[in-house]
């Protein structure tokens, strides 16, 4: 079952059951998978790689928008929010935690032979390439710049 499938799917089980959280995030997916579709010259079928990366989008979004709505003192949202971020992990694979990606960071520091903060890029664009999808980019990006200005 593919990716696409499986939200089809449950849709259909979240309209029938009246999740409503369950109902809004995937047809947000939805309708960013049509959206990606059908952009560009001509139309073409998604394969669940990037239907991932339309979902780590629409996470990024909604956790974004959580932030807002806490400085905003907006709780209603904030809970509406989380519960579609809950819902969206589930098709996503599972993310590496702080400790894990501090050790991959790590490691490509050491194997490249970068001592100091000049060797940002090429350490960022070797673990971008190998943490895509695993972990959030911003945190790897923290952690980088945090072992090279030691």
């Amino acid at each position: 079952m593919t990716l696409e499938e499986r939200l089809d799917a449950d849709l259909k089980e979240a309209m029938r059951s009246g999740d409503t959280a369950r109902k809004l995030a995937i047809r947000a997916v939805k309708t960013a998978i049509m959206e990606a579709r059908v952009s560009g010259k001509e139309q073409h079928a998604l394969g669940d790689d990037e239907i991932q990366r339309l979902i780590q989008k629409q996470v990024k979004q909604r956790r974004d928008s959580a932030a807002e709505f806490v400085k905003g003192g907006r709780a209603d949202l904030v809970a509406k929010e989380e519960a579609e971020i809950k819902v969206l992990e589930a098709y996503l694979p599972k993310m590496l935690d702080e400790a894990e990606v501090r050790a991959r960071v790590q490691a490509v520091i050491a194997e490249l032979g970068v001592t100091d903060i000049k060797g940002l890029g090429p350490v960022m664009k070797r673990l971008t390439a190998d943490l895509r999808g695993l972990a959030d980019g911003q945190l790897v990006n923290r952690i980088v710049r945090e072992q090279l200005t030691r």
